[in-house]
């Protein structure tokens, strides 16, 4: 029984060894083949079956035989995308870009159009790093969203661009508060002020205002004598901009406890320079 089972175990492993070799055999005679219309029936049949690495050595070299012929177009618009299921979407996006300008009027340029924004779209990282991508994903949407003002891709168009400005906002947030919580109050008030402009409808607009109103108070009160009265009248602005916007935060009290002493720093000094002068 043992010799058996050996025997049989040994012909699984030959069997297994001769359908690898033969299927490597079928690949090498693909890649050596001088039949353009073969290589590219055997490529696509790898990008069906999703065997992406055998067909991008094809692709990659129909696409230079191919040139200027008929088949082209359909040599990179499946080059491009076997890129992309190789999740290099860098090169991905960028094959896109160039099927969507080189063949500008097929059926498919809009499709890369899209996937060109889609593919920076995948590589934009977290908040925290650095955000080139998330840059080139939003212009790249915006700009199929204004040449093809009709296509039903617009609605996840705004969505992607959306969920990307989400990630700009948090990170513009993030480093304007890194500069309130390590005590650089200038570069905090102007950080958080950016913010705003950049996102007038954030939903940190609360936070900001009050950490805006901390910063400009803290700012003031460190200042030399001859920029502390300036300062303080600037905070006092700050406090007006938050308890309008929001009078029943959770903030309220400590603001206007702000506010007051705002203002007597601001009257002390106005007496200061009148005595002075």
């Amino acid at each position: 029984m043992r010799d058996i089972l050996s025997t049989l175990k040994n012909l699984a492993y030959i069997f297994i060894i001769s359908f690898l070799a033969m299927g490597c055999s079928e690949y090498q005679k693909v890649l050596k083949s001088t039949d353009l219309e073969y290589k590219f029936k055997k490529a696509k049949e790898y990008y069906e079956a999703e065997k992406y690495d055998k067909a991008y050595p094809v692709f990659d070299e129909l696409l230079t035989l191919y040139r200027s012929t008929s088949k082209a177009e359909e040599v990179f618009y499946y080059y491009a995308y076997t890129t992309y299921h190789l999740g290099d979407y860098i090169l991905a996006a960028y094959h896109f870009k160039n099927y969507s300008k080189t063949f500008s009027t097929t059926e498919r340029a809009a499709e890369c159009g899209f996937m060109v924004g889609y593919c920076y779209y995948l590589e934009s990282p977290e908040y925290s790093l650095d955000q080139s991508y998330t840059y080139k994903a939003i212009n790249e949407l915006q700009l199929f969203v204004n040449t093809h003002p009709q296509s039903e891709r617009i609605p996840e168009c705004t969505e992607l661009i959306i969920e990307l400005r989400r990630k700009l906002e948090r990170k513009s947030f993030e480093r304007a508060y890194q500069y309130y919580n390590t005590t650089y109050y200038q570069s905090a008030v102007v950080a958080f002020n950016n913010t705003l402009n950049d996102y007038p409808d954030t939903k940190y607009r609360e936070e900001i205002l009050y950490l805006r109103l901390k910063a400009s108070y803290e700012l003031a009160e460190n200042s030399i004598e001859s920029k502390k009265l300036q300062r303080f009248i600037e905070a006092k602005t700050a406090y007006f901009d938050f308890i309008e916007g929001f009078p029943k935060s959770e903030y309220a009290k400590k603001a206007v406890e702000m506010y007051v002493n705002i203002q007597e720093k601001i009257t002390t000094l106005k007496n200061t320079a009148t005595i002075q002068s």
